[in-house]
């Protein structure tokens, strides 16, 4: 998916609709118990089944356009993740993501705040995501990378490396 331009001031209806619908599911799973059929169906729901075997999604869940989501097999996120999707977000198999992340696919434009700039974001495989980091537009954390707590990711990750800070920096590679 490349980078593109959204005004929301044009927003069809079809678009407010599915936009309503999400906040409604969201509110459903924030508010459902987790492990339960009723649950995995509304996230299933929310995803357009686009959320691979044996992965979990812990409320509460937060965020738009879960449609542009896709979460491979086995994948964990914990609770209170921020999806801001409109860029699209793509979540590859055995990935972990702590507590309090921000997957972040869009940004407003610096001279016009009414418009978003999206650029979608990748984490691949086997990666692992520390609790309160923040991934900005754009960016792909490569396969098997790990980002330390708290750090904010603005440029891509390398495969089978650490970065950690603000804004993240290489801190080593994984053995």
């Amino acid at each position: 998916m490349e980078a593109f331009i959204v005004d929301p001031r044009k927003t069809t209806p079809s678009e407010m609709e599915r936009g309503m619908r999400d906040v409604k599911l969201v509110f459903s799973i924030n508010h459902t118990m987790p492990y339960t059929d009723e649950y995995n169906n509304l996230v299933k729901e929310l995803f357009n089944g686009n959320i691979g075997d044996g992965s979990m999604v812990m409320p509460p869940l937060k965020g738009v356009c879960f449609d542009r989501v896709k979460i491979g097999n086995n994948v964990m996120i914990m609770p209170d993740c921020l999806m801001m999707s409109r860029g699209g977000i793509t979540i590859e198999d055995d990935v972990m993501i702590a507590a309090n992340v921000q997957l972040i696919s869009n940004n407003h434009d610096l001279h016009d705040h009414q418009l978003l700039l999206c650029k979608p974001v990748r984490v691949c495989r086997n990666a692992w995501i520390g609790a309160g980091a923040t991934i900005l537009p754009g960016v792909t954390v490569g396969e098997n990378a790990v980002v330390a707590a708290g750090a904010v990711v603005t440029k891509d990750v390398a495969a089978n490396t650490i970065v950690g800070g603000n804004p993240a920096k290489f801190i080593k590679n994984v053995d």
